[in-house]
């Protein structure tokens, strides 16, 4: 079949620019990542203004994730049980989760991506804890590290679609389809989004990079999140038949330093803890 006209990064700025914004309270959390002087009051106070946020947000606060010894049912209440940063993680998860118009454009599963995004965030916030990287920064970038999947399907239908016959007919990984039929692949368009929705530097390198890593060696953001997606790929999570788990290179493996019992718990972890999340974030 013939290739669709390739895609240049410009296209694909120019059609972010298309896309809803993100609301000016999950702007400000994320920008917030990177500060250390926050008013926890004020910005608790923006998020209970929206009432469907506020109402999923403390629906993930009460899940068996956070295991709660007693049911929050305000924000304020959840900062201060929670912490701010936990809190920031599962509103930023519930209005991105909605940001996307739950359709077939470009023939993209959209349960089937958030269900391996969601697998991903779990995984990579698990991992984290063993790599002494902050937890609540892996399952936010893990959720969104597909993300630029979602703009190649919306915003180029066409293209995607004749992209997924394409990985098809030649039983090849999707990143390599993407390159070869639309001519830039989803971490790329994934990297723009972010730096237009502005998250903070190392939360876009996650995006970007999580395909293809840099040097290995000392723990990172970028890294762990590369691990999650290749482990949420290995446990078929998303319940796509034709799902390909990435090799995980041997530095990797190395850098990771997992026993095989680390590995097992953390397989065992992530599998009972995705049930929950995906209750709430994939509907």
């Amino acid at each position: 079949m013939a290739a669709a006209t390739p895609t240049s990064l410009d296209d694909v700025v120019k059609r972010i620019r298309d896309l809803p914004s993100l609301s000016a309270v999950v702007v400000e959390l994320l920008s917030s990542m990177d500060q250390e002087d926050i008013d926890v009051h004020v910005l608790g106070g923006k998020i209970a203004l929206d009432q469907s946020l506020t109402a999923k947000t403390l629906r993930l606060a009460n899940s068996s994730f956070y295991g709660m010894s007693s049911k929050v049912t305000t924000i304020h209440q959840a900062i201060a049980v929670l912490g701010f940063h936990s809190i920031r993680t599962l509103v930023t998860a519930c209005a991105v989760t909605s940001s996307f118009p739950s359709n077939a454009a470009g023939g993209v599963n959209f349960q089937a991506f958030w269900r391996h995004s969601v697998a991903t965030a779990v995984c990579a916030k698990l991992l984290a804890v063993h790599l002494k990287l902050n937890p609540e920064t892996a399952f936010t970038a893990g959720l969104l590290h597909d993300i630029g999947t979602l703009v190649l399907a919306t915003r180029f239908p066409a293209e995607y679609a004749a992209m997924l016959a394409y990985r098809k007919e030649h039983d090849c990984y999707i990143i390599e389809a993407e390159r070869a039929v639309i001519g830039i692949d989803h971490a790329a368009a994934g990297a723009a989004l972010a730096a237009y929705w502005k998250f903070p530097a190392d939360m876009q390198e996650a995006v970007a990079s999580h395909h293809q890593l840099g040097a290995t060696g000392k723990p990172t953001l970028a890294l762990l999140v590369h691990a999650a997606n290749v482990f949420a790929h290995a446990l078929d999570l998303s319940g796509e038949e034709d799902d390909l788990a990435p090799p995980m290179p041997q530095a990797l493996w190395v850098t990771l330093a997992l026993s095989e019992a680390d590995c097992a718990k953390l397989f065992r972890d992530t599998e009972s803890t995705f049930v929950d999340m995906c209750k709430i974030l994939v509907s």
